[in-house]
């Protein structure tokens, strides 16, 4: 679930109300307990795995080394990981763990309600700030401060099938594809695929969410603005419009128009990659993972291939998502400025022996198990950051397949010129989702199927059920 400010019954509320309550009292004493008898800084981190996990061991490792490095500051373990249905009431009680982990996708209501610390001198003091990526430290920052560290982020590009482009004659000679400008090229290469492949050009997922996540792309890039805040910070879905019905029109189109996609109208994440991955499709919207996810449909490494997102009519825009650690607002600066290290210790910019080693076996590992392990992922740091730069040679020195197949993904995850990073909808995402996959099922079930009629009802949907009831 993306949001758990919505009303779900009074036991919600009143769940929410002690929270208040005991946020109230947590205030008044959680900062003069930030030291423990001998003076040493106390931290909580969450996300600690139970004693019978497999990585149980490591995390007792990783504390008994900077506890040695670090010898003042105790940590504190926490097994609370992150998850929306507690994340809220433990968040407005002040509850949470002086480190804990969270999303992009809650970050700017981490950042609204006031549940996470300015980091922003601990950064800048242990040289981290200057090694960030400056787009994605935008996603985490507001009023040049930040309130969250990124330590993993990914970008959505245009995956494909190697072998099915070349049959098409969208390959240049030396294995790089043809990049389509926009997605009206996108549907020409769709049919070229069809006509040489017999196979779908594209595949479009549309049920559990998955349809909606990946419309919210597409549709930013059409103008559409799905939800604005007004001058009383209450939401408005504002998705009834030209912009939005023209982005459903063009996966209706596929359908109905050109007959580029898969006979199978419900098609989930599983189902998705499925398709993609035993060749029954060529090109999907999909992040730099993708290969984990089809290996085990055989397909092999030299047959996958992912180019940067294509532009739409108003502007070129991808979805960034990934994951963020974040400092309780209850913590001191002495607090702080530990729970930056204790983050510092596993994710720096500073190349080491330990690094290169674990990241070695990494990409081995990959490559043992048959995915392709050229794609660069997009990084917290920028590309002057020493690991980035050793990761990026390790990964062309251990290739699987040619490198050109990835080339233009790599070079639009590090550097997106003109095309805008968004994260998803801040409020009631996973709801949206739902909603917009059976505006999707409808038009590709439906040759009549009236797009703008749909996002109506479904923009109206949105607001009565969802954020008419969210507690401001």
């Amino acid at each position: 679930m993306k949001n758990f400010f919505y009303k779900k019954g009074k036991r919600i509320a009143a769940l929410i109300l002690a929270g208040a309550m005991t946020a109230s009292l947590f205030t008044a004493c959680g900062k003069s307990t930030d030291k423990d008898e001998s003076g040493k800084t106390v931290i909580s981190v969450g996300g600690w795995p139970e004693k019978n996990d497999n990585t149980y061991a490591n995390y007792e490792k990783k504390r008994t080394e900077f506890e040695q490095e670090n010898p003042d500051v105790s940590v504190v373990p926490d097994q609370w990981k992150f998850d929306l249905k507690s994340f809220y009431p433990k968040a407005a009680g002040g509850q949470l763990p002086n480190v804990y982990e969270s999303n992009f996708t809650e970050v700017s209501q981490i950042i609204n309600a006031n549940y996470g610390s300015d980091i922003t001198a601990a950064l800048k003091k242990y040289n981290l700030y200057d090694n960030l990526n400056k787009d994605v430290l935008d996603v985490v920052s507001k009023d040049g401060k930040v309130y969250a560290f990124p330590y993993a982020a990914y970008v959505l590009g245009l995956a494909y099938n190697v072998d099915m482009l070349e049959k098409a004659g969208l390959m240049e000679a030396d294995g790089t594809p043809k990049q389509p400008k926009d997605w009206n090229e996108v549907a020409e290469f769709a049919q070229k695929i069809k006509q040489a492949t017999g196979k779908a050009g594209f595949v479009f997922p549309t049920a559990n969410n998955n349809g909606g996540w990946i419309f919210t792309c597409l549709a930013w890039s059409f103008g559409t603005e799905f939800m604005k805040q007004d001058g009383d910070g209450k939401w408005k879905a504002t998705f009834n419009s030209p912009e939005a019905a023209a982005a459903l029109q063009w996966i209706k189109d596929l359908k109905w128009k050109y007959d580029v996609l898969p006979s199978n109208a419900l098609i989930d994440g599983t189902e998705l990659y499925k398709v993609f991955g035993t060749g029954e499709a060529a090109m999907l919207i999909a992040a730099g993972d993708f290969p984990r996810k089809v290996v085990s449909y055989d397909m092999k490494p030299e047959q996958a291939g992912i180019m940067a997102i294509p532009s739409g009519p108003k502007k070129h825009v991808t979805l960034l998502g990934g994951s963020v650690y974040a400092l309780s607002n209850n913590s001191t600066e002495d607090q702080i400025d530990a729970g930056v290290r204790w983050i510092k210790q596993s994710y720096t910019p500073i190349i080491s022996d330990t690094f290169k080693e674990n990241k070695k076996k990494e990409i081995e590992s990959y490559r043992d198990k048959g995915q392709l392990v050229t794609i660069q992922s997009m990084s917290p740091w920028n590309s002057n950051a020493e690991t980035v730069k050793y990761e990026s040679e390790l990964r062309t020195s251990m290739a699987n397949a040619n490198i050109n197949h990835v080339r233009l993904y790599n070079e639009f995850v590090t550097n997106l010129g003109d095309c805008e990073l968004r994260p998803e909808e801040p409020i009631c995402a996973q709801e949206l989702y739902g909603i917009l996959d059976g505006c999707i099922q409808e038009v590709l079930t439906n040759k009549d199927a009236d797009c703008a009629a749909l996002l109506e009802k479904a923009n109206s949907d949105f607001q009565s059920n969802y954020l008419d009831n969210i507690d401001y």
